[in-house]
């Protein structure tokens, strides 16, 4: 059961931009249900609640509607039958729960509850404390993010604490982007990272024809003096993160950018500058009063209304005219029009806050550039339209990279995350052996591979198996999930500076054992203040810093520098060099060796039954710390150094394929 309160859901065609809250959230709505529903034995319902206002249309009141094939919306009745906007739904959060809980006193219960936004996890925590249904919860966008990008949190109080509720309780909580999983999440303190999963989210393929592109020029027509030059497309609801009016000022005051390409922004659907609610009426008028001051007319589109169905002809439109796509937004949680912008061939410029990152960089299809900053941004813009040709690997890497993030992958991972709520995990017997592997290029990179190391994982008895990356928890069981290889017994993480355990309920829990142990000493800022000024030594993104980590672009030639930087400041630290320009610095006691060591002693296994496999260098230490060690056919030349021994393993197979070699070898699996 899927439950969504805000903007205007109905089966589609969605009329989105119909108010100001209906948006991207209801088209993740609809494809999970729908893809859920697809699957054998899957069932979906959307629950949200009875709007009875005729200007809106009928439908949204009617009690039930068919979605497709074992999938249906039901619309509660609640106290007040009004359109209301997200602010005013706080309101009828109790309402909406009674009818919620009467519901399902009388119909048949779902296995587990969805619930998209925090009203809907309050009424959601509610049915599960009275029937006893798991809850998964996203939350599409959250407040202490905008309070982060805005500098405000002027009237967000019983929001937060909405959400603040929602992800300390629910019993799992679904992200789309890495931003939303280790910073946007992590800005509540009652999260726990360990009930977090990053599913990314499909796109509904649509293929415009010559007519729909035909449609969407006749639909620009009237705006724009020459329809043979790209265009910019800009596709948001109307509401100020999206930051629209400043894309107008970007494109006004960026020199040369007016003269190489229109513009066109569609901001909802309206009848006028003065509809919809005050903070539409801010943007549109915004917008209108940007375009006169800086005499746009004739470059900038900005109709009032479009149909759903004229949509992928824009995105065609652009694409074939050489345009790009652009999105301003102070903050985007996710940023599903990226996903379909790529899907159509059309490459993007993105707001560099949020999740857009991800996505640019998962699918290579664009630019990211902080919105802030005008020259930057408009810059991006201006460049990606002048490159003709890396505007076309964007746009082909943009169609190939998009077509592995479908709604039926969604589903798979969603009803894996259901059955381990619904489920105990079966206890695992008291580890006798363990395995402790690399992800990145050891298990992954053959998917063939892949699908036999999974069917040893789940023969592999008393055998434990543990992960060592480099990635952080949400990022690890992303890339695992991608690649269907089963999740580990435990997760080390962040390059041997954290463990994850799990606990009774199989959710993993920061050891703080382990952290405890390589605490003292670490002193992070003395680290960061010392190396600030070292040529060749570049900070890696924010996000890449973790408690117990701090993460530079190095070349090779920089590493001893940087190990007498830090002696000479008397600065104790673990430096990691890895894939030629990776650096990584730890404290003194952590690292991957350190963490297997940890595991043994924790677990008491036996040191001659403990295997380690890895391909690159910040696996020197994992290989050296175990007594059998597996270095898979692709390892890279940082493994060259390894000292020979018999009990080290170079297997003549790349990626899992190697492992499993390896564990052949030291009698974990039949030849």
């Amino acid at each position: 059961m899927h439950i969504a309160l805000g903007g205007c859901l109905k089966a589609p065609p969605v009329e989105y931009g119909r108010t100001a809250d209906t948006g991207g959230h209801i088209a993740y709505v609809l494809g999970a249900a729908l893809a859920g529903a697809a699957r054998p034995g899957g069932r979906s319902t959307v629950i949200t609640r009875a709007i009875d206002a005729p200007a809106l249309g009928a439908i949204y009141a009617r009690p039930r509607e068919i979605l497709g094939t074992r999938a249906e919306i039901v619309r509660l009745k609640t106290a007040n039958r009004g359109y209301l906007t997200k602010e005013a739904l706080e309101a009828e959060i109790p309402s909406f729960t009674e009818a919620l809980l009467a519901y399902l006193e009388a119909s048949p219960r779902p296995d587990v509850i969805h619930a998209h936004f925090a009203d809907a996890a309050e009424a959601a925590l509610a049915a599960r404390d009275r029937f006893g249904i798991p809850v998964i919860y996203t939350a599409h966008s959250l407040a202490a993010d905008k309070r982060v990008a805005t500098g405000s949190g002027q009237g967000l109080d019983g929001r937060l604490a909405r959400e603040a509720h929602a992800i300390a309780e629910a019993d799992a909580v679904i992200v789309s982007s890495r931003d939303e999983a280790e910073r946007q999440i992590g800005l509540y303190p009652g999260a726990r990272l360990g009930r977090v999963h990053r599913v990314m989210p499909g796109i509904v393929p649509n293929e415009a024809g010559t007519g729909e592109i035909a449609r969407a020029r006749a639909l620009l027509a009237p705006h724009l003096r020459d329809l043979e030059k790209p265009l910019i497309l800009a596709i948001a609801r109307p509401v100020a993160k999206k930051n629209l009016p400043e894309l107008v000022e970007i494109y006004a005051r960026m020199p040369g950018l007016r003269e190489v390409a229109n513009l066109a922004i569609f901001a909802g659907q309206r009848d006028g500058p003065e509809d919809g609610p005050e903070e539409q009426r801010s943007v549109i008028g915004g917008l209108i009063a940007a375009v006169e001051r800086h005499g746009l007319g004739g470059s900038i589109a900005l109709p009032e209304r479009h149909d759903p169905a004229d949509v992928p002809g824009l995105y065609a439109l652009a694409a074939s005219s050489g345009g790009i796509f652009a999105n301003p937004a102070v903050t985007e949680p996710f940023g599903l029009t990226l996903l379909e912008a790529a899907a159509a061939g059309l490459p993007v410029v993105a707001t560099s806050h949020g999740g857009p990152r991800d996505i640019v960089e998962l699918l290579g299809h664009g630019r990211i550039a902080d919105p802030r900053d005008r020259v930057a941004f408009g810059g991006a813009m201006l460049e990606l339209l002048k490159d003709s040709a890396g505007r076309t690997e964007a746009a082909g890497r943009g169609r190939r990279r998009s077509a592995r993030w479908s709604w039926a992958h969604y589903a798979e991972r969603h009803a894996a995350i259901c059955d381990g709520l619904r489920r105990a995990p079966p206890p695992r017997p008291a580890p006798t052996a363990m395995l402790m592997s690399d992800i990145d290029n050891t298990l992954t990179g053959s998917l063939p591979a892949a699908t036999r190391f999974t069917d040893w994982a789940g023969r592999r008895g008393s055998t434990l198996f543990a992960v060592a990356t480099g990635r952080s928890l949400s990022e690890a069981r992303f890339v695992l999930a991608s690649w269907r290889l089963p999740e580990p017994d435990l997760f080390v993480t962040s390059v041997g500076s954290e463990i994850w355990l799990r606990d009774a309920s199989g959710t993993p829990v920061l050891s703080t054992a382990f952290a405890s142990s390589i605490t003292e000493g670490w002193e992070p800022d003395a680290v960061e203040a010392a190396l600030s000024d070292l040529p060749g030594l570049v900070p890696q993104p924010a996000i890449e810093a973790r408690a117990w980590k701090r993460s530079y672009f190095a070349e090779p030639g920089v590493v001893s520098h940087v190990r007498r930087r830090l002696a000479a400041r008397g600065l104790s630290a673990h430096v990691v060099h890895s894939h030629g320009r990776l650096l990584d610095i730890l404290p003194e006691r952590a690292g991957k060796g350190a963490a297997l060591r940890w595991v043994r002693e924790h677990f008491d296994i036996p040191e001659l039954l403990c295997i380690a496999a890895g391909d690159s260098g910040n696996d020197l230490c994992l290989l050296g710390a175990a007594r059998c060690g597996i270095v898979v056919a692709n390892h890279s030349d940082e493994l060259n150094a390894l000292p020979p021994r018999d009990e080290l393993f170079r297997a003549g197979r790349p990626y899992a394929d190697g492992v499993l070699e390896g564990l052949a070898r030291f009698g974990q699996v039949a030849s």
